[in-house]
């Protein structure tokens, strides 16, 4: 007669099971080999050089500080108009203006100076079952952190002149964020990665938090984990969509809530 294992032992063992399929999903990112061309180098005074990883970094650089120089802004106004000069369209001219130089000037790069697929920098649906489900999911845990963060004074004071109608902010927040994801997790990150390895994850992140230098300080020092958070997502599928639309989701609704609740203090 076969001794049946005991009600405990089959429960470890299940346990067991389930943790061991967890652990395969959570790690169970698409391979990313390096090609000829992501290995093709150029020597600089001594320096080998990766040629792609090399434009992404220096792009990064100069984009971010023309950025914050405010180099761009102008031009978008002069092409849009004024507006009425409120912090509301001031936002949206900053955002229109990210959207060109995070999104379109990388973008052009990947196809006319790396001479590459953009699907390679994560512009694609990528693993869409587990981008859809961890999105979601962080976007649901970070709900309530973010209301209660909204009615922290110096974020009211920084994000409420931004807020206006709901459609109106997730418009102006996509419109910048998620060009930023592919300019810090898609064009640098995934040109890193394929020379440098998983580091390329903590490597994005550094500029990522301190393009946040000006915000709330509570914000601009979780950049760090956030940042860490939205490029393992990025690994994980191959995507950059989902941390895009998550991190539109969050902003958007600091914004709003900030806004909601200086009309009711007011």
């Amino acid at each position: 007669m076969t001794e049946r294992p005991a009600d405990g032992t089959t429960r470890e063992a299940g346990v067991s099971t389930a943790v061991s399929r967890l652990r395969s999903w959570v790690v169970g990112a698409p391979a990313y080999p390096a090609t000829a061309g992501d290995l093709r180098a150029v020597e600089v005074l001594g320096l080998r050089l990766p040629v792609r990883a090399t434009i992404a970094i220096v792009a990064v650089t100069l984009i971010l500080l023309l950025d914050a120089h405010g180099r761009i802004d102008p031009l978008v106004t002069w092409a849009l108009g004024p507006g009425t000069g409120s912090a509301v369209d001031l936002k949206r001219i900053q955002s229109i203006g990210r959207l060109v130089l995070l999104g379109a000037v990388p973008l052009a790069l990947v196809v006319l100076a790396m001479r590459d697929r953009p699907s390679r920098y994560g512009v694609r649906l990528g693993d869409w079952r587990a981008g859809l489900a961890i999105a979601v999911a962080g976007s649901a845990v970070m709900t309530p952190i973010v209301l209660a963060i909204a009615r922290v004074p110096e974020f009211a004071a920084y994000y409420a002149p931004q807020s206006t109608t709901a459609p109106g902010v997730v418009l102006t927040t996509a419109l910048e964020v998620i060009p930023a994801e592919f300019f810090f997790r898609g064009f640098l990150m995934f040109a890193l990665l394929r020379v440098t390895g998983p580091i390329a994850v903590v490597i994005a992140t550094v500029p990522f938090a301190f393009a946040h230098l000006g915000k709330p300080e509570l914000e601009t020092l979780s950049t760090v984990a956030g940042g860490l958070a939205y490029g393992w997502l990025d690994w994980r599928t191959g995507s950059v969509l989902w941390s895009g639309l998550a991190h539109t989701w969050i902003l958007s609704l600091v914004v709003i809530a900030a806004g909601a609740g200086g009309l009711v203090g007011a």
